[in-house]
C-alpha cells in the first residue's frame, strides 16, 4: 500500500527499533528536561510531542507516539501526526452536525416526494452541505500544507531522540 496518499490529514507511520520499550520511553522523558523547543509528555506507552502555547497558532500539529514491546529486546513505534485535539474534535462536531442534517433533509425531501410536494428546499441545503463538506476538506488540507514544516520539526526532534533516522 502506497503510503504517498494526497487524502490523509492525519499522517501516520510505524517502524521497529531493536531497543527495549522502556529505554525508548526514558530518551523522551530525558530530552524532556534537555530542551526547551516542545512539550513532551510521557504517560505508559505514549508519548506526545507538541509545540510550547508561545509557539504555536491555530494549525500546529502534535505528535504522537505509541511505543509497544514486541519482543524483550525490539520494540515497535507507532506514530500519529494531527492537530491539536480541540481543533480535530471540532472539526468531527462539524462534520457530525452536517451529517446528521443531511439525514435529516434526505428523509425530509423523500416524505415531501411521496406526499408530491416541493423537494427544493431540502435539496437546496443538501446541496449546500455538500459544499461544506467540500469546503472543510480543503481547510484540513490547507491546515495540514500550512504545518508542514513543523511536522518536519517534530519528526526530525524524534529521530534525534532516538538517535536514528527513520522515515
Amino acid at each position: 500500500m502506497s503510503t504517498t496518499n494526497d487524502i490523509i490529514l492525519r499522517p501516520r507511520f510505524k517502524f521497529e527499533k531493536p531497543e527495549k520499550h522502556q529505554v525508548l520511553l526514558q530518551l523522551f522523558k530525558d530530552a524532556k528536561t534537555n530542551q526547551s523547543d516542545f512539550i513532551i509528555v510521557v504517560v505508559d506507552g505514549h508519548v506526545f510531542i507538541k509545540y510550547p502555547k508561545h509557539k504555536q497558532h491555530f494549525w500546529s500539529p502534535q505528535l504522537h507516539l505509541e511505543i509497544n514491546e514486541i519482543t524483550n529486546d525490539t520494540s515497535e513505534v507507532k506514530g500519529l501526526f494531527g492537530p491539536n485535539p480541540t481543533v480535530w474534535t471540532f472539526f468531527m462536531f462539524v462534520h457530525f452536525f452536517l451529517a446528521g442534517t443531511f439525514i435529516a433533509l434526505g428523509i425530509w425531501a423523500y416524505s415531501n416526494w411521496v406526499i408530491k410536494t416541493s423537494v427544493f428546499p431540502q435539496l437546496s441545503g443538501m446541496a449546500i452541505i455538500i459544499v461544506a463538506w467540500i469546503g472543510l476538506y480543503i481547510a484540513g488540507t490547507f491546515g495540514k500544507i500550512s504545518s508542514k514544516d513543523d511536522m518536519l520539526a517534530l519528526k526530525d526532534f524524534m529521530n534525534k531522540t532516538l538517535n536514528q533516522n527513520y522515515f
